[in-house]
């Protein structure tokens, strides 16, 4: 059995084994993101007809699963991958009518106010959900009763606690793991506001082993792999589950339901 079979895992995540995973590799800018949100979503509700907001969307995998499997109308922003290469994977994914590209920077999106039903954010909140006030910001674009979910790198214990990043992890992510935090930080970072319910908030279970599962598969199938996922694989082998997994929270927008978001 090969590195890509392994990402086959109809036991552990169904919706995720209809996707070929040589395509997901084609789209790879982090740990298998269906993996991540099929699991995510299970934190969810879901339904057909939604709109929701796909941010930090990268190449797109996640905007296609989210529009086949939970028919929801998608808008896929990201500001590193340019709206018409993004637009390009929908097309070919036959998404193209249900997935919309745009290019966004998510402190400063082009969105009017209370005009998504949800927002999911699967391996980029990282990048800029840290702050203290980029919830309440976020929350503009959600409608009240609306859902917010995020899967991000996580640490089984603070840095803070842990008095330094350690070692393994430093020499690969430096200063960057300080916003890999536990899932109760999470928790408490968002409920603290009371803008928002925090449905759940968790470690994904095993997401260690998934994370080396897929770092094992890029560096056998993609061109240069091994080179570039060398440094990844030595950080998780060496971690060996102690510290680095993903945490994956949820949360609903306090408030009622305007009776148009309702009907």
């Amino acid at each position: 059995m090969t590195a890509l079979d392994n990402l086959v895992r109809p036991d552990r995540y169904p919706r995720s084994s209809g996707y070929d995973p040589a395509w997901v590799l084609g789209l790879d800018m982090g740990p298998h993101p269906l993996w991540l949100l099929e699991n995510l979503a299970e934190d969810l509700d879901l339904r057909p007809g939604m709109r929701v907001l796909d941010l930090g969307s990268g190449k797109g995998a996640t905007s296609v699963f989210l529009a086949r499997e939970y028919g929801v109308e998608v808008v896929a922003a990201d500001w590193w991958i340019a709206a018409d290469e993004a637009a390009a994977v929908f097309a070919e994914a036959g998404v193209g009518d249900r997935v919309e590209a745009v290019r966004a920077e998510a402190h400063a999106l082009p969105f009017d106010e209370e005009s998504f039903d949800a927002v999911v954010s699967i391996d980029a909140f990282e990048y800029f959900g840290t702050a203290d006030n980029y919830l309440p910001y976020l929350l503009r674009f959600l409608r009240p009763g609306g859902q917010l979910g995020m899967a991000t790198p996580a640490m089984t214990q603070e840095i803070r606690e842990l008095g330094a990043i350690p070692p393994h992890i430093k020499n690969l992510v430096g200063w960057e793991a300080l916003a890999w935090h536990t899932a109760e930080w999470w928790r408490f970072q968002w409920a603290i506001t009371d803008l928002v319910t925090v449905t759940s908030a968790r470690l994904q279970e095993d997401g260690w082993q998934d994370w080396l599962r897929w770092t094992r598969a890029c560096a056998e199938h993609l061109p240069d792999g091994r080179a570039a996922n060398q440094p990844v694989l030595d950080m998780l082998t060496a971690d060996e589950g102690r510290f680095l997994t993903f945490a994956l929270v949820s949360a609903c927008k306090n408030g009622a339901p305007s009776r148009a978001a309702a009907g």
